[in-house]
């Protein structure tokens, strides 16, 4: 799978690993100049941030979406939205951590849409038939997604954030717009549930 990291390939959601903290960077005159030429549609610009970018932002949204086009889809989408929002973009934090969190919003709109269909269509649409032939890995790697799919938003994000892409909780503070404290609290509490989830589900 090209440009996108694979999802959740963990036999148990049991992680204890530590991720350096590293310093969080606040918005530069370069972050402002960035903003002022997305605003103004510079493609070398847009060129470059996905150069840069695009394999870790296909990577958050495949996380979220469980779906390479749909990822792809969310990518695209959140380009638009950093062009039509770049003019408002105010030095608060780094333009890759509002970058990240224009992409991180789109993630849940499409969810949304994807629920509101699921809602509307009739049931035999709906109803699918599993897999012949899993093998056991495959049937946790499943059962592990569900269980994240089925997350309240802010927990799935930060546990998607810190535990697949590494980002450190001063930086999934600064995207979520919450106190580091707090992120680590949320991640702490879903690391729990999802260990309550796994053993029932056992």
């Amino acid at each position: 799978m090209h440009g996108v990291a694979p999802a959740l390939g963990l036999a148990s959601p049991v992680i204890t690993t530590e991720t350096p903290t590293r310093p969080t960077r606040t918005a530069s005159d370069d972050d402002v100049r960035l903003a002022r030429a997305c605003a103004e549609g510079d493609t070398g610009v847009f060129e470059d941030i996905y150069r840069q970018h695009g394999d870790r932002m296909k990577s958050i949204a495949y996380n979220h979406l469980g779906s390479v086009s749909d990822a792809e889809d969310a990518v695209q989408e959140t380009f638009l939205k950093i062009h039509r929002s770049a003019s408002t973009y105010n030095g608060e934090s780094a333009f890759t951590t509002w970058l990240y969190r224009i992409l991180i919003n789109t993630c849940y709109d499409v969810l949304r849409r994807r629920q509101r269909r699921i809602q509307e269509a009739p049931i035999d649409d709906v109803i699918t038939t599993s897999r012949a032939g899993q093998n056991v890995d495959d049937a946790k790697r499943m059962m592990l997604r569900k269980m994240i799919e089925e997350l309240p938003e802010q927990r799935r994000t930060v546990f998607l954030l810190f535990e697949v892409e590494g980002l450190s909780h001063a930086e999934i503070a600064q995207v979520l717009n919450i106190s580091e404290g707090n992120s680590k609290w949320i991640l702490f509490a879903t690391k729990k549930q999802l260990q309550e989830s796994w053993k029932n589900q056992s």
